[in-house]
C-alpha cells in the first residue's frame, strides 16, 4: 500500500478521499487555487501544495510537480477536473506515479461515446439504436436521423455531465439543433463531435457499479438510480432503484461487468443505462465514467463498502481485494446546490454566513462557515445521504435531515428538495428523467408564512435593541408611548413575493404584528444561545438568523428565507408605472457580451449584456424604452450576484 498519496481536487470529493486516507494511516497531500486557500480541504490534508490562480487544477504539469515535491507515490483524482484526462493517465505513469484509476488505454476508449457504444457492442451489451461512426457531417448525422426516427437525442461525443445534449421530434428543428450542439461541445469540450440516438421517451437513468482489479476479476455492486435530474444533471440518486427486479439487476450487472472487461477496466467505475419506464426489460448502454461517481456514498451506504480504499487497494496491485457484498437496506442522496431553482437553476454564490449540517445522516461537504462560494467551480456544495431498512424509511429520515440543514448566505436549492422529495410520483417510485422538467413550477413555488415574517421583525426588534441596562425607554425601538406604543413599519422583501406590508409594536419579548394591514398578532421573540425562539399563534418555533447588510438570513421551520427590507423611496420608484432603474446580474460570472454603449437609447426587450457561469448564459435586456447609464459592465469583468450593469432611464 501507499504511503503517500496526493489527491487532485478540492471540495467535497478531496475531503473525502482524505479521510479515507487518514483511515488507511496514508499520508495526504492536498492541492489548491487561489481562491481556495482557506477551503476545508486544505486544512484536512497532512501537506498542502498551492498551484496558482483558479484554473491550475486542470494542470498535469503543476499537479504532478507537487507530487514529486511531496514524495506521493500515487495521486487520486476524485471526479471532474483531471478524472478522465486520457494525457494525465498516461504522464502519471511517465512519472512513475500510480493514477488511482483504470490505465489511460479504458479512458480513451470508454471518453468517446461514439467508440464506446462500439466497444461495448462488440462484447454483447445492447446500445442505443443511433449513428455509428465518428466525426459525422451534419448531412451524414441528418441521414442517420432518417433511419433512426423521431424523436431523437443529440450528444457530444467528449465530455459528459448532460452538457450540450438536445432533444429534437421534428425534421424542422434538426439544423438548429445540431448548430447549437456543435457550440456547445465545441465551447464545453473543445470538441465538436456529435452523435445522434433514439430518444427513449420515458427514460429512467440507472448506472451499475463496478469493481476491477488488473488481475481480470470483476463485480457489480448493484445499481444506482439517477432519473431525478435539471438540465440532464442528477439531483437525487438512490440505491437500489425501485423499478428493477432481481432479474433485471442481474442481467445488467452482468452487461455492466462484461462492459468493463472489454476496455480492459481496473478500478472504480460505472456504466449508465438508460431503461423505458414502461418496459424496464428494455434497456440500452449509454456510458461508462471511468472514475468514482459523486453519487457513489448511495452504493456505500447499502454495502458497507468504503469504495475510495478499494480503489487504493487495486491500485496498489492487489488481487480482488474486495468481501463477498450483501446489499442492505435502501439510500437516497441528494446534491446540495448553490444556484435558484425558481430562476432556471442559475448559479448563486455568497460568503457562507451560517452552515450547520445535519447530525442525523451522512454529510460530505467541502463547505465552512465564512468560506465563499464563487463562480470559479462548479456549484455543488455538499450531498446529505441517509440510509433506511426501507425506501420509505430513507427518504423520511432524509427529508427531517433537510429541514434541520442550515445554510445561510448563499441562495440554495434546499427547499426545492424538500418539495422534490414530497412529490407524490417521487414517494411512489414513478421516475423519470423528465419529473422535474414538468414539475418546475410546483416545486419551486414557496409559500411565505406569517410566523416567518413574524419571526423577521422579532429578530430585528432584538437586533436594535440596546444589550446593557435600559435607562430611557425611547431607546427601545417598540414605539413606546405615553399612553400606549405606536406602531413601526416596514416593507419585507423576500424573493418571489410580492413586498409585505408588517407593522410592529413593542418589545421584542411581547410584541404585536400585523401583516399586510391584518389584525394584529401577539408574538415573542428571544435569543437562545446561537439561535432564537419565536413564538407566535401559540406555537413556538426554533430559528437561526444572521444579518448581511440589509438582509436577514432566517432558517424557519425546515426553509430558509433572504428578507430584504424595501426604504420607502425604492418602493416609490417601484411603483411609478413603466419606470426603469438598474440592471441586476441575475448570478455571479462573468460579462461575456456588453451590446450597448453609455447614452445609447435603447428599446423594451433589446439585449443588454451576457453573463456567463458554470457554462450557463443568461442574457440581460431592457426592461422598458429608455436610455443607457451608469454603464459598469466590462467584456471580461467578473461580478457578483445583483451587482448592478448598468442602469436604464425610463424615456419621458
Amino acid at each position: 500500500m501507499f504511503s503517500t498519496v496526493l489527491v487532485a481536487n478540492r471540495g467535497e470529493i478531496a475531503v473525502r478521499v482524505i479521510r479515507t486516507l487518514r483511515s488507511l494511516g496514508i499520508r495526504s497531500v492536498a492541492v489548491y487555487t487561489d481562491p481556495d486557500a482557506a477551503a476545508p480541504h486544505v486544512a484536512a490534508a497532512d501537506v498542502a501544495v498551492h498551484l496558482g490562480p483558479a484554473p491550475s487544477y486542470l494542470s498535469t504539469e503543476k499537479v504532478i510537480a507537487a507530487a514529486k515535491a511531496t514524495g506521493a507515490e500515487a495521486i487520486h483524482p476524485g471526479y471532474g477536473f483531471l478524472s478522465e484526462n486520457t494525457a494525465f493517465a498516461a504522464a502519471c505513469e511517465e512519472a512513475g506515479i500510480v493514477f488511482v484509476g483504470p490505465p489511460a488505454s479504458a479512458i480513451e476508449a470508454m471518453g468517446d461515446k461514439i467508440r464506446a457504444k462500439q466497444t461495448v457492442a462488440k462484447a454483447g451489451v445492447p446500445v442505443v439504436p443511433g449513428s455509428d461512426g465518428v466525426g459525422l457531417s451534419d448531412a451524414e448525422l441528418t441521414a442517420a436521423v432518417t433511419d433512426i426516427g423521431y424523436p431523437v437525442l443529440l450528444k457530444p461525443s467528449a465530455g459528459g455531465g448532460g452538457k450540450g445534449m438536445v432533444e429534437v421530434h421534428r425534421a424542422e428543428d434538426l439544423p438548429e439543433a445540431l448548430a447549437g450542439a456543435r457550440r456547445v461541445a465545441r465551447s464545453s469540450f473543445g470538441d465538436d463531435t456529435l452523435l445522434v440516438e433514439r430518444l427513449v421517451t420515458s427514460p429512467r437513468h440507472i448506472e451499475i457499479q463496478v469493481l476491477a482489479d488488473a488481475h481480470g476479476n470483476v463485480v457489480h455492486l448493484g445499481e444506482r438510480e439517477c432519473s431525478l435530474q435539471r438540465r440532464h444533471q442528477k439531483i437525487v440518486e438512490e440505491a437500489p432503484s425501485p423499478l428493477l427486479t432481481p432479474a433485471q439487476r442481474e442481467a445488467m450487472g452482468r452487461a455492466a461487468c462484461d462492459a468493463a472487461l472489454a476496455c480492459g477496466y481496473a478500478g472504480a467505475g460505472t456504466v449508465e443505462f438508460i431503461v423505458d419506464g414502461r418496459d424496464p426489460d428494455s434497456w440500452f448502454f449509454m456510458e461508462m465514467n471511468t472514475r468514482l461517481q459523486v453519487e457513489h456514498p448511495v452504493t456505500e451506504e447499502v454495502y458497507r463498502a468504503d469504495l475510495v480504499a478499494l480503489q487504493l487497494r487495486i491500485a496498489a496491485g492487489e488481487r480482488a481485494p474486495w468481501p463477498t457484498f450483501r446489499p442492505q437496506g435502501h439510500a437516497v442522496e441528494v446534491r446540495l446546490y448553490a444556484e435558484d431553482p425558481g430562476a432556471g437553476f442559475l448559479p448563486t454564490g455568497g460568503r457562507i454566513l451560517a452552515w450547520r449540517p445535519p447530525s442525523t445522516v451522512r454529510v460530505d461537504s467541502g463547505i465552512a462557515e465564512g468560506g465563499v462560494v464563487g463562480s470559479d467551480y462548479d456549484p455543488m456544495l455538499a450531498k446529505i445521504i441517509s440510509w433506511g431498512g426501507t425506501r420509505d424509511e430513507a427518504l423520511r429520515l432524509l427529508d427531517s435531515a433537510l429541514a434541520d440543514t442550515v445554510l445561510l448566505g448563499v441562495g440554495s436549492n434546499l427547499g426545492f428538495l424538500r418539495a422534490l422529495l414530497a412529490d407524490p410520483d417521487v414517494r411512489a417510485g414513478n421516475l423519470d428523467t423528465g419529473l422535474v422538467g414538468r414539475r418546475l413550477d410546483a416545486l419551486t413555488a414557496t409559500d411565505l408564512p406569517a410566523a416567518a415574517l413574524g419571526a423577521a421583525t422579532g429578530v430585528t426588534l432584538l437586533d436594535l435593541e440596546p444589550r446593557g441596562a435600559i435607562v430611557d425607554p425611547f431607546d427601545v425601538p417598540g414605539g413606546w408611548r405615553l399612553g400606549e406604543d405606536a406602531w413601526t413599519t416596514r416593507r419585507m422583501r423576500v424573493a418571489g413575493h410580492e413586498p409585505v406590508e408588517v407593522r410592529a409594536r413593542g418589545r421584542a419579548a411581547a410584541a404585536e404584528v400585523s401583516i399586510d394591514g391584518g389584525a394584529p398578532i401577539a408574538v415573542a421573540t428571544v435569543r437562545d444561545g446561537d439561535g432564537y425562539h419565536h413564538t407566535q399563534d401559540g406555537i413556538t418555533h426554533g430559528c437561526v438568523a444572521v444579518r448581511d447588510g440589509s438582509t436577514l438570513w432566517l432558517s424557519f421551520d425546515g426553509r430558509i428565507y433572504a428578507i430584504g427590507e424595501q426604504e420607502a423611496l425604492e418602493a416609490a420608484a417601484e411603483a411609478a408605472a413603466g419606470a426603469g432603474g438598474p440592471v441586476l446580474s441575475p448570478m455571479p460570472g462573468t460579462v461575456t457580451v456588453v451590446e450597448v454603449a453609455e447614452g445609447q437609447e435603447v428599446t423594451a426587450g433589446q439585449t443588454l449584456v451576457v453573463v456567463e457561469a458554470m457554462k450557463m448564459e443568461h442574457v440581460l435586456t431592457a426592461p422598458v424604452d429608455g436610455t443607457v447609464r451608469e454603464l459598469r459592465a466590462r467584456v471580461g469583468g467578473t461580478v457578483a450576484k445583483d451587482a448592478a450593469l448598468l442602469v436604464v432611464e425610463a424615456a419621458e
